[in-house]
């Protein structure tokens, strides 16, 4: 399989400019979370036997816009393949640039896509974008390390582009997600290959099959789809279980 040296600088972590402040809070004796010295790529704590990577700034945005993404990632492939009609009502958290965020939109005119962001620069960015672009219906939301910040019963498509695995707080958010979700709305992960050597990004920056299921079904969702097409990342969608 084709390396990609490009991912071993600090890849795809710009995706979502929820950035880590410092170390995490401290933990109640009921916590989800534990602590353990960081590791350099890292902030030292742990969900579920999984160390949290930390994530960087949205400085990177130019790269996140590298003419090669296309070809390396799949990315036509995988908005084809979202459960969307023309009106759907999309999230994208962790937007960044707003890679993704303009391809959905052009595919519900009828519809909406929140561009969720917590960095000031990002969400005044996709304002901008917006505009330029003629994208009415992409709406830039402040969210924060804990939430979307979305409205109740209103999403019917939540993505998270490489960025599930830098969330600092992920039980906060998934539920703060499943509130956000209609009764039939779904979550979609698209993360890096953990199973596969091959993939050329550091190790807490990918995540296995496996890892992502117990993680997502612990927090009230269930795997409805797993897509094996794209080229070295997984295509995980789940919905809220009953």
């Amino acid at each position: 399989m084709k390396q990609y040296p490009i991912y071993s600088l600090m890849i795809v972590s710009f995706l979502l400019s929820f950035s880590c402040q410092g170390q995490s809070k401290q933990n109640s004796t009921d916590s989800p979370y534990s602590s353990k010295k960081a590791s350099y790529d890292g902030i030292g704590k742990v969900y579920m036997g999984r160390e949290i990577s930390f994530v960087m700034g949205f400085e990177g945005r130019g790269w996140l816009e590298r003419q090669s993404r296309e070809q390396e990632e799949s990315v036509s492939l995988a908005i084809e393949n979202l459960p969307l009609t023309t009106a759907s009502v999309v999230a994208d958290l962790g937007a960044g640039s707003g890679y993704y965020t303009f391809r959905i939109a052009s595919k519900v005119p009828e519809g909406k896509v929140y561009a969720v962001e917590i960095q000031d620069d990002a969400i005044q960015y996709l304002q901008n974008r917006s505009k330029e672009l003629g994208f009415e219906n992409v709406i830039p939301v402040k969210g924060t390390e804990t939430s979307p910040n979305l409205p109740e019963n209103s999403v019917d498509l939540v993505i998270l582009v490489d960025v599930y695995h830098e969330l600092e707080y992920p039980v906060e958010m998934l539920a703060a997600i499943r509130k956000s979700l209609k009764p039939e709305g779904k979550i979609l992960l698209i993360e890096y290959r953990g199973e596969d050597p091959a993939v050329a990004i550091k190790p807490l920056h990918k995540m296995t099959v496996k890892q992502v299921e117990k993680e997502l079904e612990a927090n009230g969702f269930k795997l409805v789809k797993n897509g094996q097409f794209m080229k070295i990342q997984h295509f995980l969608v789940f919905e809220k279980r009953n």
